[in-house]
């Protein structure tokens, strides 16, 4: 008979957690039974989220948490770890998506990218690591992007943090698997309906997302959710580096 609590007794830490992918990617955690610990900056989102966790049964508590700042990052951690006992596993899922023409030199957006999508990975990561050492085990999740694998107009800047995100990954199996149990999985959705849409500054590439998706079938973030879940509740032998997951309707 198939264990439909894979996951109980191990203690995930989710970033970005109060709103779509993030959201939906604690919830199936906690649904296959583990503690979920909550972290993004907006606590009323949080709360509203671990009270409906609780109210299937799961269990989760909320640490807000601004992941370009290292000492945030590590006080998440170490709520975990002293509430629990163990981190058994990391969801590195906040990110921005402000995209716009490079010509418009919008180096604020591409700072904040690189902040949030790519510092703020290496920043959970650091922060997890010396525990999941300790334990010989762990998993580290990024959640990347189809766009780590070929920019795209508008998206160049974005891409080229969700690249390095999948050298890090890469180089976290190199160092990090054989040696010392670290699973690491990058997951890299094509395009999700989620509201990084609507955070799109440049009115021509926001047009042209909702143009040319106005009559196509986008991943929910229970998709990528799902994705994430596979990857974690895989037997500790296997390492599931990737997981390329397009919508069907999508051509690039």
């Amino acid at each position: 008979m198939a264990n439909d609590t894979p996951l109980q007794d191990q203690v995930a830490i989710v970033t970005g957690a109060s709103s779509g992918i993030g959201t939906a990617v604690a919830r199936a955690l906690a649904g296959a039974g583990a503690t979920v610990v909550l972290a993004a900056r907006r606590l009323d989102r949080l709360e509203r989220l671990a009270e409906k966790i609780e109210a299937d049964g799961g269990s989760a508590h909320v640490q807000v948490t601004d992941v370009t700042r290292r000492d945030e990052v590590e006080s998440l951690a170490a709520g975990a770890l002293d509430g629990h006992g163990r981190i058994d596993i990391l969801v590195n899922n906040a990110g921005v998506m402000p995209l716009s023409p490079l010509e418009s030199l919008r180096v604020e957006d591409w700072d904040r990218m690189i902040d949030v999508n790519f510092r703020g990975v290496l920043h959970g990561f650091a922060a997890v690591l010396p525990t999941m050492l300790d334990q010989g085990r762990g998993h580290i999740v990024n959640i990347g992007s189809v766009a780590g694998r070929r920019p795209f107009p508008g998206g160049t800047v974005y891409a080229a943090t969700k690249f390095a995100v999948r050298a890090l990954t890469a180089g976290i199996q190199l160092e990090l698997s054989a040696e010392r149990g670290i699973r690491v999985t990058d997951v890299q959705p094509g395009i999700v309906d989620t509201e990084l849409m609507d955070h799109i500054p440049d009115a021509s590439v926001r047009e042209r997302f909702e143009t040319g998706w106005a009559e196509r079938r986008k991943l929910q973030p229970d998709d990528v959710a799902n994705a994430v879940l596979f990857a974690a509740t895989a037997p500790e032998h296997v390492n599931i580096n990737e997981i390329l997951v397009r919508p069907t309707d999508q051509t690039t």
